[in-house]
C-alpha cells in the first residue's frame, strides 16, 4: 500500500490499488531482480543520471509501477527518458516477452547505445532510440525544440507510459507538451506514471526534514515552477501544486492517484511525488 500525504502534513489516507496485485509473487520477483547478478548493470562511469543501487532502485520502481500504476505483464510500455536502462532491466523480468513490447527513448545517445547493446540483444521485445529533443541539462544542442515536439510513436500504441525523474528537469511548457503527446499515444484505459517535485509553499523547503539538496529551490517569477538558485535551471525543477494536475486534465487524461514523496520529510515509500493519470475509455455507443 502507498500512503497519500496531504501537502499540509495532515494524517495520510491509504489508497488501495484498483487492479489486484499478487503481492507474494511481486515481492519475490523484486527480490530476485536485486539478487540476479546475470542481469545487465552499466559500468559506474557510464551512469549519467540517478544514484544508489542500480538493480535495487529499478526493482523498487517496478513494484510502484505494479502497485500504484496498475502495470500488467501483457502491457506495452513507453519509457520516457529511459536513461541507462534503470527501469528497463527489471521490466525484462516482468513483461511477457510473447505479448508485451517496450519502447524507451532518451536524448543521451550513450545511454541508448548501452541499452541497445546490453538489453535488446537478449530481450528483442525491448527497443531503444535516441530522441534528439533539446534540454538545457542533458542535450542543450538538441535539434527538436518545443515547436517541433512530437513523440515518435503512433496514436494508441501503449498501455503504460513512465516518466521517472523527467518532469524534474523540464520547464512548464514541456510538461504540457509531454502530457498531450502521452495522451495521444496511450490506448483508452492506458496509464501515465509520472514523478515530480510538487511544492505547496516555501515553508516545505524550510522544514528541517526536507532534503537539503532541494532547499535552494526558488520560485520563478510569473511561472508555476521553482528552480535551484545558482544552478543550471533544469538541474532540479519543482512545480506549484496543481500545475501538473492541470496539464494532465488539459491533455484529456484523468488524474487517478497523487502520492507525495519523502523528499519533503514526510514518511512515504517513494522519494519523489507520484501522479497516476489514465486515458478515459471510450463510452459504448
Amino acid at each position: 500500500m502507498n500512503q497519500v500525504l496531504s501537502i499540509s502534513g495532515h494524517r495520510p489516507t491509504v489508497q488501495r490499488p484498483d487492479i489486484p496485485v499478487d503481492e507474494h509473487h511481486l515481492e519475490w520477483l523484486c527480490t530476485q531482480i536485486v539478487a540476479n547478478r546475470f542481469l545487465p548493470v552499466p559500468p559506474e562511469e557510464a551512469v549519467f543520471v540517478g544514484d544508489g543501487d542500480y538493480r535495487a532502485i529499478g526493482a523498487e520502481f517496478l513494484s510502484h509501477f505494479v502497485r500504484m500504476g496498475g502495470l500488467q505483464p501483457h502491457h506495452d510500455v513507453l519509457d520516457i527518458g529511459c536513461g541507462i536502462g534503470r527501469m528497463a532491466v527489471p521490466l525484462t523480468q516482468y513483461l511477457d516477452a510473447g505479448q508485451a513490447h517496450y519502447e524507451g527513448f532518451d536524448p543521451v545517445a550513450g545511454g541508448v547505445k548501452w541499452c541497445s547493446h546490453a538489453i535488446s540483444r537478449v530481450y528483442p521485445n525491448f527497443r531503444f532510440q535516441t530522441f534528439d529533443v533539446r534540454n538545457a541539462l542533458y542535450n542543450p544542442q538538441g535539434a527538436i525544440d518545443e515547436d517541433g515536439f512530437r513523440l515518435p510513436f503512433d496514436e494508441g500504441a501503449f498501455d503504460f507510459a513512465a516518466m521517472v525523474s523527467v518532469a524534474t528537469h523540464l520547464p512548464p511548457r514541456e510538461i504540457e507538451l509531454y502530457c498531450a503527446e502521452i495522451s495521444r499515444v496511450l490506448r483508452p484505459g492506458g496509464r501515465l506514471f509520472l514523478t515530480a517535485f510538487i511544492i505547496g509553499d516555501a515553508t516545505e523547503l524550510s522544514d528541517p526534514k526536507c532534503d537539503q539538496r532541494l532547499r535552494g529551490l526558488v520560485p520563478v517569477k510569473d511561472q508555476p515552477c521553482w528552480y535551484l538558485e545558482g544552478e543550471n535551471p533544469m538541474a532540479a525543477v519543482g512545480f506549484d501544486d496543481g500545475f501538473i494536475d492541470g496539464a494532465i486534465k488539459a491533455a484529456g487524461l484523468a488524474l487517478r492517484k497523487k502520492s507525495f514523496g519523502s523528499w519533503r520529510g514526510h514518511e512515504s515509500d517513494h522519494y519523489q511525488d507520484v501522479l497516476i493519470a489514465e486515458k478515459p475509455r471510450k463510452e459504448a455507443a
